[in-house]
């Protein structure tokens, strides 16, 4: 198990990293965590042959393990929909009712839910990694705490304790985590990981020794800052934007913004140069805006014209990609009779009309592009895989004339339109699909399958050796 100090100490990636390795040494591995918070999701086999979701970090996890992922493996997605409120996700599925619960009450009822798929997985593989959430020693919620503490029991884990080095204080974060954690999980620690370390590893001496000395746990990696992993950080992208020369694209960054790990590929792209959007001013100069998913369509909207980015989007002159809620806001209205999302105008810049509906479609399908034309022709009869996450659904306008159908999905509905410039599709993935890369940028990037072999690679290269199968025994 990979718990950390904090949030973003590098739990996701690291947990990525084990589970190739473990995979590498020939071990049937799964991922786990008992419960994510993200808008950054997947689509994944579900119960009874349905379709469900998870967080986007077990999803990459589980194909780290050369495992299809499924969601067993991270059985509680709470996906914020405002400051103090989530969608909670079960299984797969919506649960409208636990929302509404208070927190306490709620992980009570989720805990034994998450616990079994726990059980099963372990049944089932050889190894379970899993990944903790933010931190286990927030002492105000140890008695409910069924992510980190609960989890930790229920496996009887080996456990990592991993720091963000680089912020400063990491041999304090670790030990204070170790001295705030119950006696019976602190038993369970079998390594400090000392993460994103820059200069002389020589420097740290005496503090491993004299943290060991303390509590009787060693420091059994210190891993470099690494940057350019290829993998998508959790929680995506925001602020480490890409600079130089080049076809400059800005996503807008609203605030319940989604699904940000779909863009990880941009940032690897030769001549590209990827930023983030809040205020019109970080639109000029750009060649292509993208309106991304939300998990908030009209709430995102009503924060977009708050920030006078509606007149910069429809002032600019180059391409404009809409996906999922992106496209919403393109059209011309929201329509909420269910108290899904909201009612609220679109910028008009697509014929379109999106009616919300209760029941959220989920969707991992085959996509290909019909006849387009300005800048999006090079995308015309070009093939692909993709995924839909969206409550809304999406027709022409009856009073204006229809647009181009851009994209279909495998049963032949339209999931994408075109008007010139602005291209609008409920697909998400697309810029992970070599195709689309090389029709838009002439260029692909590294497959996944090696970026999980290069993190592989990475760990064994700096945990001390022997320390990764020691973990195990």
């Amino acid at each position: 198990m990979v718990l950390g100090t904090t949030s973003g100490a590098g739990k996701s990636w690291l947990a990525t990293a084990l589970c190739r390795w473990y995979a590498r040494q020939g071990l049937k591995v799964a991922p786990y965590k008992a419960q994510n918070m993200s808008n950054n999701a997947r689509v994944v086999p579900g119960l009874d042959n349905r379709m469900g979701e998870i967080g986007s970090a077990q999803y990459f996890q589980a194909l780290a393990a050369r495992r299809v992922p499924e969601v067993r493996m991270n059985p509680v997605l709470l996906k914020p929909e405002a400051d103090t409120q989530s969608q909670v996700v079960v299984l797969g599925e919506v649960d409208a009712a636990l929302a509404h619960l208070p927190w306490r009450e709620r992980s009570a009822l989720l805990g034994p839910r998450a616990e079994g798929a726990l059980h099963e997985l372990m049944t089932e593989n050889d190894v379970v990694v899993i990944e903790g959430a933010g931190s286990p020693a927030e002492i105000n919620l140890a008695a409910n705490d069924y992510v980190n503490l609960g989890t930790a029991r229920a496996a009887r884990a080996a456990c990592l304790l991993v720091a963000d080095i680089d912020r400063g204080g990491a041999f304090a974060h670790l030990y204070g985590t170790h001295q705030l954690i119950p006696p019976d999980v602190r038993a369970l620690l079998r390594g400090f990981v000392l993460n994103r370390f820059r200069g002389d590893a020589a420097l740290l001496s005496p503090g491993p020794e004299q943290l060991q000395a303390l509590t009787g746990v060693p420091t059994v990696a210190t891993l470099p800052m690494w940057r350019g992993h290829g993998l998508p950080e959790e929680d995506g992208v925001f602020d480490d934007a890409t600079t130089g020369a080049g076809l400059h694209i800005a996503v807008v960054a609203y605030p319940r913004i989604s699904n940000l790990d779909e863009f990880q590929p941009l940032r690897q792209l030769t001549g590209v140069r990827l930023s983030w959007a809040r205020t019109p001013q970080d639109l000029r100069g750009a060649d292509w805006i993208i309106l991304p998913g939300s998990k908030s369509t009209a709430a995102d909207l009503a924060w977009l014209r708050a920030q006078k980015l509606d007149a910069a989007i429809n002032a600019h002159t180059g391409p404009i990609l809409g996906i999922c809620g992106g496209l919403q806001m393109l059209g011309e209205a929201l329509i909420d009779t269910e108290g899904v999302d909201g009612n609220a105008p679109g910028l008009g810049l697509l014929p379109l009309v999106t009616v919300f509906a209760r029941e959220k479609l989920l969707l991992d399908t085959a996509v290909r592009f019909g006849t387009l034309d300005g800048p999006w022709g090079v995308l015309a009869d070009v093939s692909a895989r993709g995924y839909e996450i969206r409550h809304g659904r999406t027709r022409a306008h009856p009073a204006f004339e229809p647009p181009r159908v851009a994209l279909r999905n495998a049963s032949g509905e339209a999931i994408g339109w075109q008007a010139g410039r602005v291209l609008g599709i409920y697909a998400h993935g697309l810029f992970e699909q070599p195709a689309v890369l090389q029709a838009l940028f002439s260029q692909h990037v590294k497959p996944l399958d090696a970026v999980f072999d290069g993190l592989a690679d990475f760990i064994d290269l700096h945990f001390k050796p022997g320390a990764l199968a020691d973990l195990l025994s």
